[in-house]
């Protein structure tokens, strides 16, 4: 497969020291891989930080500035970082009000924010944590013990950075930021495999002619294969999977996701048949984000977050917030 990559070995450095050329407003730390506010930290702010393996981008160090997160620490491709890494990224971040970890759920990074997070106690650091696991497609699966941690991770950094902003407490920023993630949930299908820079290869058998419904973020296996179906037909299937799950009695806000190889004219035309299957379903549509947030990087495919928000959280969401991927408001 053909990458615009130097080597494996630095595809994470390098794109590191890109983000820090682009982004003045931004420190990154290229070597202990900690991306924070250039501001940071800010006086009697809550700082919110986030990571997890490389490959999602621009989830998380995308998602870093004034609104969303204070710092985020990037691991390996579809690799957990390491407890170092967010222990620097709290320290950098804490002012003394206390650091808030969102932590998407797969087994490594749950168990290494943990780590960090009683690191963080010793050092005097004030953390809480929320863990986000919204996927309906699986109970478990690879990597993960219950639900993955996908699409709305975005909501859950959006939201709770928001209200971070405006100078809430710790205990009320996560509790916001678990309000989020309960009240939203994910369905992702694949077109098309994922090949990671040091395999150069599908990291999954996908044959032509066919999808995979419920795939996870890392290519993990999902609720069944079929034959291709249209869009309208892929709308269907995981829009009512969604809806089961979450039952919404209000206003939601929409995400629909790119995974990364899949172009916008594409995404646009599935996001008409999601707002269709919503509308058929009675589901009033408060706000709606398309685009590649949430990715999995050259896999083919979409997936689809909803989230039943209130006048409150329909606020935050529409906050000011000024990152490199995400920027209205401002």
């Amino acid at each position: 497969m053909k990458m615009l990559i130097n080597v494996p070995e630095t595809v994470v450095a390098d794109a590191l020291r890109g983000i820090a050329a682009a982004h003045p407003e931004l420190t990154v730390d290229v070597e202990n891989r900690v991306v924070t506010r250039r501001d940071a930290p800010v006086a009697g702010k809550v700082g919110l930080v986030s990571g997890g393996g490389s490959g999602h981008e621009p989830l998380h160090a995308g998602f870093v500035g004034p609104g969303m997160l204070s710092a985020a620490c990037p691991g390996e491709v579809f690799t957990s970082p390491v407890p170092d890494q967010m222990l620097r990224a709290a320290a950098a971040v804490d002012s003394g009000a206390g650091v808030l970890f969102v932590v998407k759920n797969y087994t490594g990074d749950v168990l290494n924010f943990e780590m960090a997070a009683e690191l963080a106690d010793d050092e005097g650091i004030q953390v809480a944590q929320v863990i986000v696991d919204d996927d309906v497609a699986v109970s478990d699966s690879t990597f993960t013990a219950g639900r993955r941690g996908t699409g709305a991770t975005l909501f859950v950094e959006k939201i709770a950075g928001a209200l971070a902003d405006e100078g809430a407490p710790l205990e009320r920023v996560a509790a916001v930021a678990r309000q989020v993630n309960g009240a939203s949930r994910s369905f992702g299908v694949a077109l098309g495999a994922v090949t990671t820079p040091a395999k150069g290869s599908p990291t999954f058998d996908l044959p032509a002619g066919e999808l995979e419904l419920g795939i996870g973020i890392h290519g993990e296996p999902g609720r069944e294969r079929r034959s291709m179906m249209t869009s309208g037909e892929i709308a269907d299937f995981a829009v009512n999977a969604v809806l089961e799950d979450l039952r919404p009695t209000g206003p939601v806000l929409a995400l629909v996701n790119g995974m990364g190889a899949t172009p916008l004219l594409e995404l646009y035309g599935f996001n008409a048949e999601v707002h269709r299957v919503l509308s058929e379903r009675g589901v009033p549509v408060a706000r709606t984000l398309v685009g590649n947030y949430v990715t999995s990087l050259d896999m083919a495919g979409c997936s689809v977050t909803l989230c039943q928000v209130d006048e409150e959280l329909l606020r935050l969401w529409d906050a000011p917030v000024r990152t490199a991927a995400l920027r209205w408001g401002c």
